[in-house]
């Protein structure tokens, strides 16, 4: 059988992300079933502006529509700003609010707080349902926050369990389809 396709998006800018080193850990442990990408152009994405919704697209948001239209599945991390989701983040979503790529998709939410970030989960669930993505589950891995590497998540085992069931849900939600 074919690897299952697994775009994964951080919602965070920052270079020492604790989200963005969870989904590079879950590159690591992801079984033989799934095939994680990072996807590394939130930066590049313009502001969303429905003016700007026509062809040509900006080329950044070719690039994330076309790496969603490949995709067979969704694996995002996103930290919480000010009890939402980062406007970075929103801003990538809404441009992929008319996109015909999007719709369908299954979705694994994972959560690095360690404090709780339930604003931002519970808004980015909404957005996402909203948009028509079928989230299959939320996981919370506790992360110290910034700083945080693969390395060292990987180093701890119920880290590792955590991250492994998301990537089971992931998997069951993509052998459904």
């Amino acid at each position: 059988m074919k690897p299952r396709r697994v775009l994964c998006l951080s919602g965070s800018l920052r270079r020492a992300s604790a989200n963005t080193a969870l989904l590079q850990a879950a590159r690591q442990l992801a079984p033989a079933g799934l095939a994680l990408r990072l996807y590394a152009g939130l930066g590049a994405l313009p502001p969303f502006n429905p003016d700007d919704e026509i062809e040509p697209l900006p080329a950044a948001v070719t690039a994330l529509r076309e790496a969603i239209g490949a995709s067979d599945a969704l694996l995002i991390a996103c930290p919480e700003y000010a009890h939402g989701v980062p406007g970075a983040f929103k801003n990538l979503l809404d441009w992929l609010v008319g996109s015909l790529e999007f719709p369908g998709k299954p979705v694994v939410l994972l959560n690095a707080s360690a404090r709780g970030s339930f604003h931002a989960q519970a808004a980015l669930h909404e957005i996402l349902e909203t948009m028509s993505a079928r989230v299959r589950v939320s996981v919370t891995v506790p992360l110290p926050g910034a700083g945080c590497d693969p390395g060292a998540i990987l180093a701890s085992p119920s880290r590792c369990d955590e991250l492994q069931q998301a990537l089971a849900a992931l998997l069951e939600a993509t052998a459904a389809d």
